[in-house]
């Protein structure tokens, strides 16, 4: 007999849903809540959840209104998909038969929200427990969405198209794979295809909209019927529906990406398409979605060309695009002098910990790569990286209606301009030259605005062109961060950064005094602007001043860090985040000429004085502690007298965090601690330990409470790859700095490196990352074998087999490559005897990476423990002759001469060569057959042979 459920417990649980939504009785509510958590270990709590959601009538013996049983059944969704997220494989096999007979049913509801969790719920169940764990669930779906049986209602289509397209988008790969040598995606795609003729609009739009899902990937099925789609997708060019043409629109942008031979012919009609769609400005995402073709299109290596011939009426259509429309400015209003308000919560966004890898270039130096989060039209104006018209996709659910802080048609359509600029050059900057010259002086300021946002916009790619007219445009810039209106202050901020590279380029002192440096105070004067987003633009474009003028702007440091301190000191929450990065950028780029006393004294109490407000729970404490990295490098010993209450409380923060961390694992009604925290502060520690002399930084570490170390080896194992990866770099950097320190710790952390350089670890989802804490672990194994010498014996082993694997993979990005073959050869510095017998297995791969490293220490000290390693067994080297000859040919010794552990490099080599020419009958016959003559020739003069 069917499972059917028992009045009392319904009765109880219905009643915990629905008081677990009342706001307005919180008693009530937190009630509910433990009530419900505590019948989470009932055995049927998910069959009485399945019940509840699937019945669209309220069950005998309930007595509730409909829009009371609407919440009950909203509930029991939500915990039900809960429920199969974190507890799948517990639910016994009855119950999950129960919900995969029942659910779909909910597919068929009357309310669009329903259908919309029953969705949800599937899509879980697939996630969960795969596409075999649910064989009839794509038929069925595929059955229903058809209308197959010729009874089926709308909101079933609809309902059912709505959960095949959420399964698709969370289980991309999963359906391309081979089932019993069938994949679902080859019976899918057809029938996507097939139901864009749907008479049902919503069908039409969200069949098209999984297909888009699908396209990056190119799986095959998409490709053997690429030309059905176009086909349909030129039918629906004009379909009623703007949400079936905003994806009509994607999927062109898509095919560009993936087959653009397959666009190139029909580029024409397309111009006039998008033109077509992108003026349809009532309904502004479709224009969005048309604008985007612009920017594929232009950023597109073998298709940007074809876009030439229609210049003259795209780019007409873009700068009209980026006029504020009547509601954007109506939104906008009122933000006038609002420098002395307090900002709001939600107004405060400050940007995430940069994720970094730090020594990709396996050079010696400190080498950072900043995650790609995004760029110059992110916010306009605003907080952004200014560089080559990159794009973020904001998302809507961060947007607060403004229009600033959201990605639009007019950012958009600059974006593309910005591409158009880089790709054509001069026919675009005449193209708009006579709208600027009607525009930029208009009475109207929107106008005037955009003219100044459409020359920012060109900055990059038409700077050539431009040049000439900068001398009159500047100054006439310059005085339009006097504009009584704040977003042409804003917008003029941003553009005059884009300039900054002109400026900063001049070479006499007088072009510098009458260009540059008004144009840097008038910057660094909107700092301090009575409206706090032109404080912010002010700042940003400051912040790329400073990269583009590097270390020129030493002598401008005071009055340039007295503007800072003016804004610390006024600054409210949200635009300190900025004013962090701009500190930071000029640490980045000045760096020790920052540590004059004067300097010094002006800065640091100011940041002190932040640093003793922020509490360990602030989210600013983010851009901060990495601010502080950055004047720690930069100050070097100059930093000493505010090192330890900043080690002592970075290490009070990762033991906080970490706490809080193995709390919410043993309970998950707790939240994870944001692992940002962990990631900038390690990041400061690393900064500290190597600006510091030794002495210095092995009291710090020596006196840490907890200890570092013991933190460490919980942070080495962190489950978040960008915890990992600042947690290699601080311990190469503890090998580097404070061995003696680091030592008794090597036992317990060595194994764990070694562990993590199993390639086997990365997850497909975040390979980018799980690489560069692979590229981390492998430089920091390299700085301890240095130190720890034969002490290493006992890991040789494992570290050859991992190193080797690495070596060995195709797939691994060149930098990991050549962090790899650095830390193989170091290796051997010494533990030849070990590494010797197995010489064979890795010498090709090895000489393979570390040729293509630049001749730095690092590369010094591999290739002499390689060459140490090979002394030891000379014959193992028999088919990796010639590729050893030729490195050491072309080797050049500029950086080996620099420290005593490479100083002999080229005496080594010379041993080498001198060992090899007496075990090979005719050695010089042997290189004439083996290497490039002047390969020979070198080694003839180098090392007299």
């Amino acid at each position: 007999m069917a499972w059917q459920p028992e009045q009392e417990p319904l009765r109880q649980l219905s009643g915990c849903l629905k008081d677990s939504l009342s706001g307005h009785n919180k008693n009530a509510q937190k009630q509910a809540e433990i009530m419900l958590a505590q019948a989470k270990t009932s055995p049927d709590i998910n069959n009485y959840l399945t019940y509840l959601f699937s019945s669209s009538q309220v069950p005998q013996g309930l007595n509730y209104s409909t829009e009371e049983y609407h919440a009950v059944r909203s509930a029991a969704a939500v915990m039900l998909k809960n429920n199969i997220k974190t507890g799948y494989k517990s639910i016994s096999p009855e119950s999950l038969a129960l919900v995969r007979s029942s659910v779909p049913l909910a597919l068929q509801d009357k309310n669009q929200s329903i259908r919309g969790y029953a969705g949800n719920v599937i899509t879980e169940i697939v996630g969960r427990g795969g596409i075999l764990g649910w064989p009839q669930l794509l038929p069925e779906l595929l059955s229903l969405i058809g209308n197959e049986t010729g009874n089926i209602t709308p909101e079933a289509q609809e309902g059912a198209m709505a959960a095949l397209a959420k399964v698709c988008e969370d289980n991309k790969k999963m359906l391309d794979k081979d089932y019993q040598g069938q994949r679902p995606l080859t019976f899918i795609i057809p029938k996507l295809i097939e139901f864009t003729v749907s008479d049902k609009p919503k069908v039409r739009s969200l069949a098209l909209g999984t297909i888009n899902v699908f396209i990056p990937q190119k799986p095959q099925a998409l490709l053997v019927s690429l030309d059905d789609l176009l086909n349909r997708l030129f039918q629906l060019a004009n379909d009623t529906s703007s949400d079936v043409r905003r994806q009509v629109c994607r999927a062109f942008v898509q095919i560009v990406e993936i087959r653009p031979d397959k666009i190139q012919p029909h580029i024409a009609g397309l111009v006039d398409y998008m033109i077509a769609q992108q003026r349809k400005i009532e309904d502004e995402d479709l224009a969005c979605d048309a604008a985007e073709f612009w920017l594929t299109v232009g950023e597109h290596d073998q298709l940007w060309k074809a876009l030439g011939p229609y210049l003259n009426k795209i780019i007409p259509v873009l700068l009209e695009s980026m006029v504020y429309s009547e509601e954007d400015i109506a939104m906008l209003e009122g933000g006038g002098n609002d420098a002395d308000e307090e900002d709001r919560a939600e107004d405060i966004r400050p940007k995430f910990a940069k994720s970094k890898s730090i020594r990709t270039l396996a050079n010696g130096e400190v080498v950072e790569e900043s995650s790609p989060n995004g760029g110059s039209y992110s916010k306009l104006g605003g907080d952004d990286d200014l560089d080559e018209g990159e794009i973020e996709d904001l998302d809507d659910d961060d947007d607060d209606g403004n229009p600033e802080d959201r990605w639009n048609l007019r950012k958009c359509s600059a974006a593309a301009l910005d591409v158009f600029a880089t790709d054509f050059r001069g026919p675009v900057f005449e193209t708009i030259l006579p709208y600027l010259m009607t525009n930029l002086r208009h009475e109207e300021w929107p106008y005037r605005e955009a003219a100044v946002l459409a020359l920012g916009a060109v900055a990059e790619g038409c700077l050539d062109v431009v040049t000439p007219h900068l001398p009159d445009l500047v100054p006439y810039l310059i005085s339009l961060l006097n504009d009584p209106e704040p977003l042409v202050r804003q917008i003029t901020c941003w553009t005059l950064g884009r300039y900054s590279s002109w400026g900063a380029s001049l070479n006499t002192p007088a072009l510098r005094a009458q260009f540059f440096e008004p144009m840097m105070e008038g910057i660094l004067t909107k700092m301090l602007d009575t409206n706090k987003r032109v404080q912010e633009a002010g700042a940003s474009a400051f912040a790329h001043l400073e990269e583009k003028a590097g270390a020129t702007l030493t002598p401008y440091c005071e009055p340039i860090i007295r503007q800072f301190v003016r804004c610390f000191e006024k600054y409210k929450d949200r635009n300190m985040f900025i004013l962090y990065d701009c500190v930071q950028t000029l640490s980045e780029h000045v760096g020790h000429g920052l540590a004059q006393p004067q300097l010094i004294e002006l800065l640091m109490p100011a940041l002190i004085h932040r640093w003793n407000k922020v509490s360990d729970q602030s989210r600013e404490l983010f851009p901060l502690l990495e601010c502080l990295s950055y004047v720690a490098t930069a100050l070097a010993e100059s930093f000493a007298p505010f090192a330890q209450p900043v080690f002592t409380r970075c290490i009070k923060i990762i033991h906080q965090n970490l706490e809080e961390y193995m709390a919410a694992v043993n309970n998950p009604i707790l939240d994870s601690p944001d692992k940002d925290f962990l990631v900038t502060s390690l990041d400061l520690l690393s900064a500290i330990v190597q600006a510091l002399d030794e002495k210095q930084s092995a009291a710090l570490v020596s006196g840490s409470q907890p200890r570092l170390f013991e933190l460490l080896t919980f942070c080495m194992e962190d489950p978040e790859n960008d915890v990992r990866q600042s947690s290699y770099a601080l311990l190469g950097d503890c090998a580097k700095y404070v061995y003696p320190q680091l030592k008794p710790f090597l036992p317990t952390l060595l194994p764990i490196l070694t562990q993590q350089l199993d390639l086997d670890l990365i997850l497909d989802e975040q390979i980018e990352t799980g690489f560069s804490v692979v590229n981390n672990a492998c430089w920091s194994s390299g700085e301890i074998s240095i130190q720890h010498g034969k002490e290493m014996g006992p890991f040789v082993g494992k570290l050859l087999e991992r190193y080797l694997e690495i070596l060995s993979n195709p797939e691994v990005p060149k930098s990991v490559l050549e962090n790899a073959a650095i830390a193989l050869g170091r290796l051997g510095l010494e533990n030849a005897p070990i590494m010797s017998p197995v010489l064979a297995t890795f010498s090709e791969p090895f000489l393979k990476a570390i040729n293509s490293v630049d001749y730095t220490l690092e590369k010094a000290t591999a290739m002499k423990g390689f060459c140490l390693v090979i002394l030891g067994n000379p014959q193992a080297m028999e088919k990796d002759l010639a590729r050893l000859f030729t490195v050491i040919a072309r080797y050049n010794m500029g950086e080996a001469f620099k420290t005593p552990l490479t100083a002999d490099l080229q005496q080594i080599f010379q041993h080498t060569l001198d060992m090899y020419k007496s075990l090979i009958p005719d050695f010089n016959a042997f290189l004439a057959g083996s290497i490039a003559a002047n390969d020979i020739s070198a080694l003839h003069k180098t090392y007299n042979l």
